[in-house]
């Protein structure tokens, strides 16, 4: 029996598209893919622990907010008082998460950082390039190739954690 791709996916969408939309199509992709992964878990399931550092489903979502706070607004349009985060535990704390934060508020957290990438994506050509505090200079097109990468890298250990909590799984 042949399978079939799903012709609305956003990759397959811009398979022939530019540069530009074969990226963020990419990148939109596994953001998406990122939150489904939570879809239909309670507050406690999103938070709970299977491994044995402190990375969880929710906690995922929150560190790339942060991931996205950081590479696109700080580094592409930063505004007074935006500092680039480098340090270990600057990515250790992204994962942690108060006794306050719920699916809903980190999620909407989420799309808000998500929502302002895009907008300065499309704003810039992906050949621009700006300093980087470890890497000397990126561009636009780096920047979001590592965001597909760092994202994707992401989802999947979002699967194998959704996978854990309560046996669902799948690519989407």
């Amino acid at each position: 029996m042949e399978q079939t791709i799903d012709p609305t996916l956003g990759p397959v969408l811009a398979r022939t598209g530019d540069e530009r939309a074969v990226l963020t199509s990419f990148l939109d992709f596994h953001r998406a893919v990122l939150l489904r992964k939570l879809r239909g878990l309670s507050d406690a399931d999103a938070r709970r622990r299977l491994v044995p550092s402190a990375t969880t489903l929710l906690g995922l979502v929150k560190h790339l907010s942060m991931v996205e706070r950081n590479w696109f607004p700080t580094l592409l349009a930063p505004e007074p008082g935006d500092v680039y985060l480098t340090s270990e535990e600057d990515a250790v704390a992204s994962f942690l998460l108060s006794d306050e934060e719920s699916v809903a508020g980190v999620v909407e957290a989420y799309e808000r950082a998500c929502t302002r990438s895009r907008e300065i994506v499309a704003s810039v050509d992906l050949d621009h390039v700006v300093p980087h505090p470890q890497l000397g200079e990126v561009s636009v097109r780096w920047i979001l190739v590592h965001l597909i990468e760092e994202t994707a890298r992401h989802a999947g250990h979002a699967d194998i954690l959704r996978e854990l909590t309560d046996g669902e799984c799948g690519a989407l």
